[in-house]
């Protein structure tokens, strides 16, 4: 017993130590705990959120407009949108729009047809026509030059004020071209014909931009008439038989294999001349089309190994990477021809066979110095009878001793052959076999309609000019083929040239009512193959320096803007032209993609008839699929459009401007007025009455104007009243409606507005645009009613020098999620106004003596304001301002992602640039360039004139800085995959404290909403460091998995992602063969070339003006 007693007061002595200890760590943990009293901070939050909102109420005056709103309650209708029959309503609109494009272009191919029936070819016809680049230009004693006499230019506002001649067209000839070869004045003098239809067109359809002919020739002929410029050089690179409209209008989709001989006769300028031979053919290539290219000589070379015996689609990414893949191409050993046509007729075949590729033409390309058979026993294998596969047969070098056997190849399989002796001959050479591949349907005079994907085409003198304010335009063509109808040439089929008109993407978004797909919808449309015509996710342009075209920037697939659809099931649908309705939860970024909107969007889907696009419409859950309808007079309305604060968004359409040149400066608001009153009856204002007696868009703005009217004096007062705003904190108050209604007030003198740029046309995102509403009231339509949504502006540099705070709340005819928002209100004010209240609400304390145990100002404790994104508004540091709070606070971020406080989004961009540094070599590329490429023949061309005195001298001298340059490395930006993360708080989370436990010391923080905001107050141990934990950041990381990337990790993942072909609709019509063909037209006598005099002339001044 008393040993067992001994045992229990041991016990109990030890538990007594032990309990005594692990109190006083307890009371040291909550000690820590308790520096920072819940109660305290939720004071502060409460007395910060009461001020901040009180002035932003009173100065937006929310509850006005919130009130008058509510008068007009009961005489509103409010309706459930029905997406499907929306986007079957925009599909017609555009349908429309893009027949009046493919009618004026139909009109041109008739009119070209019928002049070129009527002309007889005069070999010694001299003719003065307009050449684009000697027009208005004179010799040194004032004398117009020959071609280039008087041309009147007028600025012209339709064609952003560029000098214009809209009477006349005028024609460009490519630099390689002589001006006044028989063939070309030939062309120009019967295409004169043109010039009437051209203006008769544009009085048609005053929305047409620039409408041409491209003729099979090489010349350009352009309306409006426009002064064309060379480079630095004196060169025009441009030929319109290059351009991606002129090549799917004349030949139909096609697989090609190209061979590409390296046996060892092949080294030196021949293998150059091969290998930029080859670059010029991918150039004619298009998505339509599938290819693939082996090099040859005792054995078989694929360029890309990994696509052995498949062909693959000729996206630019594709093309792109086989040239990279020409450069490792070396000449040597035996050509064994034999073995690369076996291989090549079996791949086609093979391929066919998988129901992939083009389904239509295919050819073999033969790029060689020499053939030493005809190899008739293959042909008669693979080809013969029917010659489905056509030959075409390229000789490099002049040696002519192969040529009758290549002529023969070519000629016998229905294609067709040309020499190539210098790099200068590459692409006039290369053209000859579209016009082979026009043939069938030129006889079947089948003149199909082809549209093209969107696409910058800067080599266009008018591109830089016709530059909207976002950069430069993108636009799709309308094109059409141009054949000779002459009975004596029909089996020839003779493709004369292609017409065709441009039309800016930004005019089909004036086709979509942006006021009904609410505040998150939007319409987007895709080509046959996936790839966007139009998103408001499409990023085509990049900044550095100044705006540049994307490389990739025209094959952009929609599931690469609409990633959440992992299988593609919208894309899918869309590509093969189905009418349909698809739901998925998305993740839309707004704010240069630093804050995320998490939401559920219904997309509506069908195809636009007589085009290869789909078109999709996007309406977000809740209120975005609700629309109301107001009434008041027209007299009414009119009256409260007159106020000078208000304004319409002027890329929406209420009313056609461009009709008629005198109504083209009107603003959207003038048009209306005007139209309204009846002092311009030919306005054509197409929504007032529209849709089964519908009163539409400009019925909503009048309506819209009349309730929110009375803010205007309500502003007015305040701005009077000299004891309000005294310290001028408040700068701004503004509003919106969903009809793109604005008013805007000012509480101080516009010079004296800290952000000078917002609300106007170069704060894109603060305004009502073609794609999106304001971000201010996308924002706000996300929050809860009643409350208002703080944030910094973003700057675009990289550190944030914003000094104002933008408050914004929605305005809901009703008090549930079926209420459309019918309008968002704000304010802007100073930032250092908006911190003032801040610190002055965080110095408040309950104690009856007013001593206060905590404040803002002990430095024992850091206080910070955070947005429901988690950036920094208020910090005693001014400079973190604008920082996410996780490059600051690494560790209590952490913890608040942990509790659940905030969450992480993994977000990706597909469309992204990075910056990467590889190894440069200036040699292949530089040939491969078109420049250096003609540079490089100039050289070639003199070297040989002197070849017999100097010979390896001048060789090893002249060539090498363009083939031994060494390897240096090159920092650009390059198209990549990234991903990154963005945050955003847990709504049903209003406060929360929390330690985190650190090398040797526990940090305590406490976290309190702001109420009716999206902020939060966050007071942090200072006391406590966290150095172990690394700060949070939202840098983006490189998803390296993508062949564009400078390596790759893992090359069967690269290999997979080459032979992975998307689903894509074939264009309906075909044409590669016809019975009736003339096949005897197969080349071998040069066709329309330069004189040798010209040629010889403009080379060498091209090469000493350097």
């Amino acid at each position: 017993m008393p040993e067992n007693l001994n045992i229990l007061r041991a016990f109990g002595f030890f538990f007594f130590v032990f309990w005594t200890a692990f109190n006083t760590a307890l009371v040291d943990v909550v000690g820590s705990e308790q520096q920072i009293p819940l109660s305290v901070v939720k004071l502060w939050a409460s007395a910060f959120g009461g001020e901040i909102k009180s002035i932003a109420a009173k100065y937006s005056g929310s509850q006005l407009l919130q009130k008058k709103y509510k008068e007009y309650e009961k005489d509103v209708a409010i309706e459930e949108i029905d997406g499907l029959q929306l986007v079957k309503k925009l599909a017609k609109n555009m349908e429309e729009m893009f027949h009046k494009k493919s009618e004026a272009v139909r009109r041109l191919v008739e009119a070209a047809e019928d002049a070129y029936l009527k002309h007889e070819f005069d070999a010694d016809l001299q003719y003065e026509y307009f050449n684009a680049v000697l027009i208005n230009e004179r010799d040194e004693e004032g004398n117009y030059l020959e071609l280039g006499k008087e041309f009147i230019l007028v600025p012209n506002d339709h064609f952003n004020n560029l000098p214009v001649n809209i009477s006349l067209s005028d024609v460009q000839v490519p630099t390689n071209m002589y001006n006044k070869d028989p063939a070309i004045v030939n062309g120009v003098y019967w295409s004169e014909s043109l010039n009437k239809v051209f203006v008769d067109n544009f009085d048609r359809d005053p929305s047409l931009i620039w409408q041409y002919f491209g003729s099979a020739k090489g010349f350009f002929r352009q309306y409006p008439g426009i002064k064309w410029e060379p480079d630095e050089n004196g060169v025009i690179a441009f030929d319109c038989r290059n351009r991606k409209w002129y090549i799917q209008a004349a030949t139909s989709p096609k697989d090609v294999v190209i061979l590409v001989d390296v046996s060892g006769s092949m080294k030196g300028l021949r293998l150059t001349i091969a290998k930029q031979t080859v670059s010029s053919i991918l150039d004619t290539l298009g998505d339509d089309d599938f290819f693939n290219i082996i090099a040859y000589n005792e054995e078989l070379h694929y360029v890309e190994p990994c696509l052995n015996g498949t062909l693959v689609q000729a996206d630019r990414a594709n093309k792109e990477h086989f040239r990279e893949h020409l450069d490792k191409l070396f000449a040597k050993g035996i050509g064994m021809l034999d073995i690369a046509l076996n291989e090549a007729f079996n791949m086609l075949n093979e391929f066919n066979h998988t129901g992939q590729g083009s389904i239509c033409s295919q050819a073999i390309m033969l790029i060689t110095d020499g053939a030493v058979d005809t190899y008739d026993t293959i042909f008669a294998k693979y080809n013969w009878p029917d010659r489905k596969v056509r030959i075409f047969t390229y000789l490099i070098g002049r040696e002519a001793a192969f040529a009758d056997n290549l002529k023969w190849m070519a000629c016998a399989n229905k294609g067709f052959f040309t020499q190539i002796s210098t790099l200068a001959d590459v692409q006039e050479n290369v053209m000859e076999y579209l016009h082979v591949l026009s043939r069938p349907k030129v006889i079947d005079q089948e003149h199909d309609v082809v549209w093209t994907e969107a696409y910058i085409d800067s080599t266009l003198p008018q591109a830089q000019k016709l530059a909207d304010d976002q950069g430069l335009v993108l636009m799709t063509t309308v094109a059409m083929p141009v054949f000779s109808k002459q009975n004596e040439t029909r089996s020839k089929g003779i493709l004369l040239g292609v017409v065709g008109t441009d039309v800016p993407v930004k005019e089909l978004l004036k086709t979509i009512p942006k006021y009904k797909l609410g505040i998150h919808g939007y319409a987007f449309a895709i080509t046959n193959n996936g790839y966007i015509l139009t998103h408001p996710e499409l990023r085509p342009l990049y900044e550095e320096g100044k705006k540049r075209r994307k490389p990739n920037y025209s094959s952009v697939d929609l599931s690469e803007v609409e990633w959440e659809d992992r299988d593609d099931v919208l894309r899918n649908a869309m590509v093969n032209r189905k009418t349909g309705k698809f739901s998925m939860e998305v993740k839309k970024t707004v704010d240069k993609g630093k804050r995320v909107l998490v939401m559920t969007n219904d997309y509506y889907y069908t195809d636009i008839k007589g085009t290869p696009f789909s078109l999709g419409v996007a309406l977000s859950r809740g209120h975005g699929k609700y629309f109301f309808r107001g009434n008041v007079t027209v007299e009414e309305g009119l009256h409260d459009l007159e106020h000078p604060d208000v304004s319409l968004a002027d890329e929406w359409s209420y009313c056609n401007t461009d009709l008629h040149p005198e109504h083209r400066q009107m603003t959207q608001l003038e048009a209306i007025k005007r139209y309204l009153t009846g002092k311009e009856p030919l306005l054509q204002c197409k929504y007032f009455v529209k849709y089964a007696g519908d009163k539409e868009l400009i019925q909503e703005v009048l309506f819209d104007a009349v309730v929110s009217a009375p803010i205007e004096a309500y502003w007015t007062s305040l701005a009077l009243n000299k004891s309000e705003n005294s310290d001028k904190g408040v700068e701004v108050a503004f509003l919106g409606t969903r009809t793109g209604l604005s008013r805007i007030n000012l509480f101080v003198g516009p010079e004296q507005l800290t952000n000078q740029d917002f609300l106007t046309a170069e704060d894109k995102e603060n305004i009502f645009n073609a794609d999106h509403f304001p971000l201010w009231y996308r924002r706000a339509a996300e929050q809860i009613p009643g409350s208002f949504v703080y944030s910094i502006p973003f700057s675009t540099e990289t550190a944030n020098k914003s000094n104002v705070v933008t408050a914004s709340t929605a305005i809901q005819l009703l008090d549930d999620r079926k209420s459309p928002v019918v309008a968002a209100v704000g304010i802007q004010m100073k930032l250092e106004f908006f911190q003032r209240k801040f610190w002055t609400a965080s110095r408040q304390c309950a104690s009856l003596d007013g001593r206060c145990a905590i404040s803002c100002d002990d430095e024992a404790i850091s206080c910070y304001l955070i947005d429901n994104n988690g950036f920094i508004l208020v910090s005693e540091d001014y400079r973190q301002t604008g920082y996410f709070f996780g490059e600051v606070e690494g560790a209590v971020m952490n913890k608040l992602l942990t509790m659940g406080s905030f969450k992480r989004i993994t977000l990706y961009d597909y469309q992204a640039m990075c910056r990467t540094n590889k190894e440069s070599s200036d040699s292949a590329h530089s040939l491969l360039d078109p420049y250096n490429a003609f540079f490089a023949a100039v050289k070639w061309i003199m070297t040989e004139l002197v070849l017999f005195l100097v010979e390896f001298n001048l060789c090893s001298w002249w060539h090498s800085d363009l083939t031994a340059k060494a390897q240096r490395l090159k920092q650009s930006l390059e198209p990549c995959d990234t991903e990154y993360p963005a945050f955003v708080s847990e709504r049903t989370i209003k406060e929360t404290t929390g330690n985190i436990a650190c090398d040797d010391c526990f940090k305590s923080f406490v976290i309190q909403q702001i109420p009716s905001s999206n902020l939060f107050m966050v007071v942090v141990d200072n006391e406590c460091f966290c150095d172990s934990v690394p700060p949070i950041t939202m840098a983006p990381i490189e998803i390296r998995r993508s062949f564009l990337n400078c390596f790759v990790h893992n090359e069967s993942l690269k290999c997979e992602r080459l032979k992975s072909q998307k689903i894509r609709r074939r264009p309906e019509s075909c044409h590669g063969f016809h019975p009736e063909e003339n096949a005897r037209e197969c080349g071998g006598v040069s066709g329309l070339s330069a004189k040798p005099p010209f040629v010889l002339l403009s080379l060498l001044l091209a090469i000493f003006s350097r």
